[in-house]
């Protein structure tokens, strides 16, 4: 499978963040309008020129771990990477300059927690009355497998949940990771958070569901692959 670097995910100056107006919808010759959302997609539109995004239903913002406002400004490349990167590039290419109408692609994204998803993403290119071309549309859909990445920890992370699944207090974990207490608090909570879990058994219990630690081994150790 190819691989690529991506620039910076940093996003760019940001825009204020605007309604998404639909797709304008143009007859095909097969019947469907062109434009057409696919079933279940959120939508995004971006630059023509640079891919970056301009304005973003909450659900697409969110599906990254984003709100509307932060997701403006983000390269749409940035967000979503495709097994062979060249060809999406090139997807774009061709809706910027007007060899394509349309296209769709599966692609990979990450989630607020770090969990990589999969998706269908649909680009279209929308005109204005007078055929110019007026920006480029995104709907993503996130496949039924998609669901099931979970979350990446930093190393610390990893090694307080680590210790909060063996059954070590607040002070033992402080004192082994030397940190405040509050400092492990802090990045409980965080956790907590992050896995929706009211508790630290039930945070232990969600991290056993989603495959965050080895299998049969004691003390728990997290994965290395979910370990950034």
């Amino acid at each position: 499978m190819a691989t690529t670097s991506f620039p910076d995910a940093s996003p760019s100056k940001k825009k204020a963040a605007i309604p998404v107006p639909p797709a304008r919808r143009e007859p095909a010759a097969g019947g469907e309008p062109r434009g057409a959302a696919p079933a279940g997609a959120c939508t995004a539109h971006a630059s023509p020129e640079d891919l970056a995004v301009t304005a973003a239903e909450p659900e697409f913002a969110r599906q990254f771990g984003l709100s509307v406002d932060e997701i403006c400004g983000h390269h749409l490349l940035d967000l979503i990477r495709s097994p062979v990167p060249a060809r999406l590039r090139e997807q774009f290419s061709d809706l910027s300059a007007g060899r394509r109408r349309r296209f769709t692609e599966s692609v990979t994204g990450r989630d607020g927690s770090g969990g990589e998803f999969r998706a269908d993403v649909t680009g279209v290119a929308v005109r204005n009355p007078a055929g110019a071309l007026a920006g480029v549309v995104v709907f993503l859909c996130r496949t039924p497998d998609g669901m099931s990445g979970g979350p990446v920890l930093s190393a610390l992370d990893a090694r307080v949940l680590e210790g909060v699944a063996s059954g070590e207090s607040t002070v033992q974990l402080a004192s082994r990771l030397y940190l405040s207490r509050q400092g492990i608090e802090y990045r409980v909570g965080q956790m907590l958070r992050r896995f929706d879990a009211p508790n630290r058994p039930a945070l232990v219990a969600r991290a056993h569901a989603l495959g965050m630690f080895a299998a049969g081994q004691w003390p728990p150790r997290v994965l290395p692959e979910r370990v950034r």
